[in-house]
């Protein structure tokens, strides 16, 4: 364990944006991560996973801490059901193809989303009709005051659409160690009726299909539609999809009969952000080395030199462009740092 000097954030967050932290370190198991939460030299501490959920506006003065925890195991099962936890430190996209190679099921559609595990529950990380919390269980965190672990269950983790709570009151007061999902072993409960998978299945052949097949039409879908972050740097989905009341959204079907919608609740509606924003002509919008991607109007991306200030600006023009045309605030759903 060696703390560096004046570290480029570059290859820590898939933005691609080269912040500079004063002091870096990396930790590969809690006994590391105990030691250095208790320096008092650098107060000032930024936790990193996978670096898929950020936007780094400015340098870092202070310590960051990257994650490195590694590890998959079976923690106890019967005919029916399999509990496996995974450490932070594993690549999200890694675990779910381990669990689809071992025939567990519960996690497919979220195949190929960027980050580690450790963040997964931070965001309650979501696509094509399934979110994290569904097939979570428990995680283990360490406080960061007083350095003792905590047992959060799915109830105690509050979640919601893109939320926790450790995005609300204990936001940086917790590092996720590890976390154990409850996952299928046969009798696999697919959710093939969200977005193109449906289709995609359709176009590939498959009639009856497995948690593998799933995993592949969610791959190929994400694959035609997001930049690979390897080669062109983005973050994802940046913006939620705003959820608002029905009266407001039959008020907007006056103006906008082509709006899409999904059933949040008997009073609300979910409207994808994506089409506000293309609507707002934003899609496939480049300012110079950074801009709002082709195939999808969710995702911002830097093109190579662009700064995290630049990238922020720009969103801040696409909310107030949609809130103007659409009278719908939408928020971010990266953190801003």
């Amino acid at each position: 364990m060696h703390i560096e000097q004046n570290t480029s954030l570059k290859p820590y967050n898939t933005f691609g944006i080269d912040a500079k932290a004063k002091h870096f370190v990396s930790v590969d198991n809690i006994n590391e991560l105990t030691t250095v939460l208790s320096l008092n030299d650098y107060p000032n501490k930024l936790i990193l996973g996978g670096g898929s959920n950020m936007l780094l506006t400015k340098d870092f003065d202070g310590l960051v801490i990257k994650l490195g925890f590694k590890g998959i195991e079976v923690v106890s099962e019967d005919e029916d059901f399999v509990t496996v936890k995974a450490q932070a430190g594993e690549v999200w996209h890694d675990f779910v193809l381990w669990t689809i190679n071992n025939n567990y099921g519960g996690i497919e559609n979220l195949s190929l989303i960027p980050g580690n595990v450790g963040t997964a529950p931070i965001q309650n990380i979501g696509a094509y009709g399934v979110e994290l919390k569904d097939a979570f269980e428990s995680c283990e965190a360490i406080s960061m005051a007083s350095k003792t672990m905590h047992t959060f269950t799915k109830a105690d983790c509050q979640f919601g659409y893109r939320n926790s709570i450790f995005k609300q009151e204990a936001k940086g007061k917790y590092i996720i160690t590890n976390v154990n999902f409850k996952l299928t072993k046969k009798d696999h409960k697919l959710h093939v009726h969200y977005g193109a998978i449906a289709s995609e299945l359709e176009n590939e052949g498959v009639t009856n299909p497995t948690i593998q097949d799933v995993s592949k039409a969610v791959i190929a879908i994400r694959e035609s539609k997001l930049p690979n972050p390897k080669i062109i740097g983005n973050c994802g989905s940046f913006f939620k999809n705003p959820v608002i009341s029905k009266v407001e959204f039959n008020k907007l079907t006056e103006n906008f009969s082509d709006i899409p919608s999904y059933p949040v609740s008997d009073e609300t509606v979910k409207v994808p952000a994506g089409w506000l924003i293309e609507k707002a002509g934003f899609k496939g919008k480049t300012f110079g080395h950074y801009g709002v991607h082709k195939n999808q109007a969710l995702v911002l991306v830097n093109y190579g030199g662009a700064t995290g200030e630049e990238i922020l600006n720009l969103s801040k023009l696409i909310q107030k462009t949609v809130k103007r045309l659409f009278g719908i605030s939408i928020e971010a759903e990266v953190n801003i740092l």
